[in-house]
């Protein structure tokens, strides 16, 4: 919640985490399992409790946020670690760059799990993830190192990327998934 209120401490905290990999444990597969869960509840509240199907659907949109996240994170950790290479002249970090993002990332984990409950709010969620910008913002010089020259063009195009990465790949499930049924 301190990345959400105050994100510049949040991220002095986390810098002082000797154990990058704790991210995944920690936050990053637990927020993935509670948006999953928060999609399949409001997939069930909003189908109804029917039958088989509505059950298929819940889990269908169940697998899709999740898939999505998951590789989302994982893809975006990727390409943020490849462009500070060749755009910013970093050195390869891949723990420190999944640290990054997975904690970066509790923006869209916490409009996924209000939005999975209460479909209706997805129009304010869509402009609220661009409060992403403003954590990534704070996070590049503290976990990154970024100078404050490249810092802009840094925290836009990592910001791109978090966000887009799961977009992208829920749309190509859920595209897949109907084309496959």
């Amino acid at each position: 919640m301190k990345l959400i209120s105050s994100p510049a401490k949040a991220w002095e905290e986390i810098s002082m985490e000797e154990d990058r990999r704790k991210v995944f444990m920690a936050f990053v597969y637990p927020m993935i399992g509670l948006c999953g869960l928060s999609v399949f509840i409001g997939s069930l509240l909003t189908n109804g409790w029917g039958g088989p199907q509505s059950f298929q659907i819940a889990m269908t949109n169940c697998c899709a946020v999740a898939v999505a996240l998951f590789g989302g994170y994982f893809l975006a950790a990727y390409a943020i670690n490849e462009m500070g290479i060749k755009m910013f002249g970093m050195h390869a970090n891949m723990p420190l760059v999944q640290q990054f993002a997975g904690y970066a990332l509790v923006v869209p984990f916490l409009l996924q799990i209000v939005t999975g409950l209460l479909p209706d709010f997805r129009i304010i969620a869509w402009l609220l993830q661009f409060y992403i910008v403003y954590v990534v913002w704070e996070g590049a010089p503290i976990m990154m190192k970024v100078e404050e020259k490249q810092r802009l063009k840094y925290t836009l195009l990592s910001s791109v990327l978090l966000i887009l990465c799961p977009t992208v790949i829920q749309f190509v499930f859920n595209k897949l998934t109907a084309i496959l049924n």
